[in-house]
């Protein structure tokens, strides 16, 4: 079954790459020796040495196997080079054209390569690139969404185009608890991939304001409201603050471009301004505003109800999915 692992991991369990810089060392480390793939997410400007201290950093609180991601809406190369020479476990991709030759040079190196998806012809893709696993994202999920389906329409007609091949398919979106995983697995996925709920954990790098606002809010909406000006077509899930449901219906020829400084943050190392309408979520070091700041979150959202340790999120993932199975597949 999917909690027996996937992709030579303990469990079938993956930790989104949470942007600009959530999933930090610390959540993955915390994830990788709970059994399951911690991703690090590479930044969005080329920064390779940044990134290679993530790397080493992350290897100093874990000797388990972890992965990074990486949005190939940004520029990649040089970030790219250093994940392969660092050879850490699995190369996440998403947002661009998975290639043959990416998963070759990826391969070459000894890495595995999983793209995410948003539809059918993004699978067919990663299929014919040869990738060692896909997760297919529904419209469900949280932050940047790539596609318009449900995962419960998306995820079995991607485990049917798969078919016999060793490639693992693993359903992401508004997935937080164990009844979600055991859902996925009855669609024929391997595994889950969670954004939302590991957001919400002790060692994610969320200002502890974004955090609480998880645990107290329930309602999301799909949304182009924020970082139309850095990231243009890329739709996105969010809570629906007070600020979000004043600022819904912003007129599209409005963008953070021209807007009020509402707080400063440092994101990989970057001293930014932040100003009305960006992109990128409160972390510990944001400053100013939070209220009126973008907080991502998936569907499932209403359904986490405190901050926990990321062990504790992994294994309730894998001790209530085998519970549900044994009461309820005898």
């Amino acid at each position: 079954m999917g909690w027996r692992g996937i992709l030579g991991f303990e469990y079938g369990i993956v930790q989104a790459p949470l942007g600009p810089d959530i999933s930090g060392p610390h959540l993955v480390a915390a994830v990788a020796n709970a059994g399951a793939l911690g991703l690090l997410r590479a930044p969005d400007l080329e920064s390779p040495d940044y990134l290679r201290g993530l790397i080493k950093t992350t290897r100093t609180l874990t000797d388990k196997p972890f992965g990074v991601g990486v949005v190939l809406a940004f520029p990649f190369e040089e970030n790219l080079k250093v994940i392969l020479e660092e050879k850490v476990a699995v190369l996440q991709i998403s947002w661009g054209d998975c290639t043959r030759e990416l998963v070759n040079k990826a391969h070459s190196a000894g890495v595995k390569v999983v793209p995410q998806i948003g539809d059918i012809e993004g699978a067919k893709q990663a299929i014919e690139a040869g990738v060692d696993g896909i997760i297919v994202q529904g419209v469900e999920a949280g932050g940047h969404v790539i596609g318009q389906d449900g995962i419960i329409t998306l995820v079995p007609r991607v485990v049917d185009l798969v078919g016999d091949r060793d490639i693992p398919v693993i359903a992401a979106g508004g997935i937080v608890d164990s009844r979600g995983y055991v859902a996925a697995l009855a669609l024929g996925a391997q595994g889950v991939c969670l954004g939302t709920r590991f957001v919400a954990t002790e060692e994610s790098n969320a200002h502890p304001t974004y955090k609480r606002k998880l645990v107290e809010f329930d309602e999301t909406a799909y949304t182009d409201v924020f970082g139309r000006a850095r990231w243009p077509g890329a739709p996105h899930r969010v809570l629906q603050t007070p600020f979000y449901k004043e600022w819904r219906s912003l007129p599209a020829h409005e963008n953070e471009t021209n807007q009020p400084v509402i707080g400063h943050t440092t994101i990989n190392g970057v001293d930014k301004d932040i100003p009305r309408f960006a992109g990128a979520v409160p972390n510990m070091t944001t400053t100013g505003d939070l209220e009126s700041m973008v907080m991502y979150a998936g569907e499932g959202v209403s359904l986490i109800k405190k901050i926990l340790p990321a062990a504790e999120v992994v294994k309730e993932l894998v001790q209530g999915a085998q519970l549900i199975i044994q009461k309820s597949f005898k």
